[in-house]
């Protein structure tokens, strides 16, 4: 079973849903681990994220044939692997998909637990599922359909407004380009487009950032370009977050919420050594700052980047002057549910109380330590109003040497100079923009 795909995805998928693992994470170390082709890789991959995308559809499914039966949770993933193949993998017949789930069920558990497993899956296979359009609530049949939490429908809907939630959650199920930033120290975009379709890697120029190209090429993560330092990963939607800091080539930076490192990186391509420009990066994990120090590394970008462990929400024990601040903040990452879709199922309305307050306190801490005519930029990953604009008005409101700036960028949905990207606008990451100028 060690290189059977559909094995290892129960048990990476068990990792995820039971002991909240993260699932690229996982995956890549299957990958790394076991014997698998290009073809197993890709069952793997496919039947780990479809069922994260389409868990509380497929439970929908599958809740008639365990009829109230407590089962064991690895079983009930592996249920959920199979109908997800029987509905969604057209080229894989339900006889296949069945065969493997009952030898599966044979090692993992007992002849039992097989037979049992065999049972529910023929019967589902003669009867099928139900409609999710008999759930009367509108909130929890778009929960089902789209298989998102319901509070998550009901607070985008509040916000939102139904016709845009909806557009939202259909959303979240497409597939994810991948996006890479060029280090414009080493290379111009044009430059490295042509490098790597060399290698017949093809990418096409992004509409949202000046930087980035596009492709659904995965050698991109490991290529000799990416060693060499010519690009990195990251999404489009926050390559937009560095350019609203408007750096100068002088401009002392802090970057208060910084790992991995990919918006560090991003405003040190802006700064020049030889001018002054440097910018501060922290962190509370030593782990993450190795990252960004990695990353830094790899870029070429040592020199104009210094890592510090230090709690973003004392900014003000730094004792220190700077000319821009970036706070990334931590967030609820509810634009991130289509990336990572185990998001969907870990988190809680009382997580975004808690964040609140934690977001709230960088700012504070930070207002004191940016220099007159310094800019702040606060950003999240998420799409909530209470994380975003309601915490950007609050700061304003008792900070009356600040104002608002205008975001440089036209995208987005911008109400009062907050820029707002949801899922659905350009298929990419859900984030929020907006930039503070300290004018005494």
């Amino acid at each position: 079973m060690n290189n059977n795909a559909r094995y290892i995805a129960l048990n990476i998928l068990n990792s995820v849903l039971i002991n909240d693992a993260y699932s690229n994470v996982e995956i890549n170390r299957a990958i790394n681990k076991e014997e698998l082709n290009s073809k197993d890789i890709g069952l793997m991959t496919n039947i780990v994220y479809g069922v994260l995308q389409n868990k509380l559809t497929l439970d929908f499914y599958l809740q008639d044939y365990l009829k109230g039966k407590k089962v064991d949770p690895w079983v009930n993933t592996l249920l959920l692997i199979s109908i997800y193949q029987m509905e969604f993998l057209d080229k894989v017949p339900d006889r296949a998909v069945i065969y493997e789930s009952v030898e599966i069920a044979k090692r993992k558990g007992n002849r039992g637990i097989s037979g049992f497993v065999n049972g529910v899956l023929r019967s589902y296979q003669r009867q099928g599922h139900k409609d999710v359009s008999i759930i009367q609530d509108i909130d929890n049949q778009l929960s089902v359909k789209h298989s998102v939490p319901v509070w998550i429908v009901r607070l985008l809907k509040e916000q939102l407004g139904l016709e845009k939630t909806k557009s939202i959650l259909e959303s979240l199920n497409y597939p994810s380009s991948l996006s890479i930033r060029v280090n414009t120290k080493k290379i111009s975009r044009n430059d490295l487009k042509s490098k790597l379709l060399d290698k017949g890697i093809e990418t096409i120029e992004s509409e949202i950032s000046p930087f980035g190209l596009v492709t659904d090429d995965h050698r991109v993560i490991n290529s000799s370009e990416f060693k060499e330092g010519l690009y990195t990963i990251q999404d489009e939607s926050s390559m937009l977050v560095a350019p609203a800091l408007q750096v100068k080539a002088d401009s002392i930076v802090l970057d208060a919420c910084a790992a991995p490192g990919g918006k560090t990186t991003h405003i040190a391509s802006f700064l020049d050594e030889n001018q002054g420009g440097s910018v501060l990066a922290l962190d509370i994990y030593d782990h993450k700052l190795d990252l960004i120090n990695q990353n830094s590394e790899r870029l070429g970008m040592s020199k104009i980047i210094k890592t510090q462990n230090f709690d973003a929400t004392h900014i003000e024990a730094l004792d220190q002057k700077f000319d821009r601040i970036l706070i990334d903040a931590p967030c609820s990452g509810l634009g991130l549910l289509r990336r990572k879709p185990e998001m969907r199922y870990n988190k809680t309305s009382s997580d975004i109380s808690e964040l609140i307050d934690i977001q709230r306190n960088i700012l504070n801490s930070a207002a004191d330590s940016l220099n007159i005519g310094g800019i702040l930029v606060y950003s999240t990953c998420t799409i909530v109003d209470e994380e975003n604009s309601q915490q950007v008005q609050n700061f304003l409101d008792t900070h009356d040497n600040f104002e608002q700036v205008d975001v440089l960028t036209s995208l987005g949905n911008s109400d009062d100079k907050m820029v707002k990207l949801y899922p659905d606008d350009y298929q990419t990451d859900g984030f929020f923009i907006s930039a503070i100028k300290r004018t005494k």
